[in-house]
């Protein structure tokens, strides 16, 4: 999950990244979750990107680590 920030910049909050279907910047970043439902955020699409880069890589790193075969895509 990433931790985002609602658009009024003052309350956190946890999203499943797997959730997202698609992510606009009008210019508010909006998340467009596959459940239909769409929150507005104060991160910008590419920031929003590279939270979910980071957990991937993690996951990764972490199965790696346990012995998983890995195939990054």
């Amino acid at each position: 999950m990433i931790k985002l920030t609602r658009i009024n910049k003052v309350e956190k909050f946890w999203v499943n990244e797997n959730q997202i279907e698609f992510m606009e910047e009008t210019p508010d970043t909006i998340l467009s979750m596959v459940t239909g439902k769409k929150i507005a955020v104060a991160e910008s699409a590419e920031e929003i990107a590279e939270l979910i880069r980071r957990v991937q890589r993690a996951v990764l790193v972490t199965r790696a680590e346990n012995g998983e075969v890995v195939f990054p895509h």
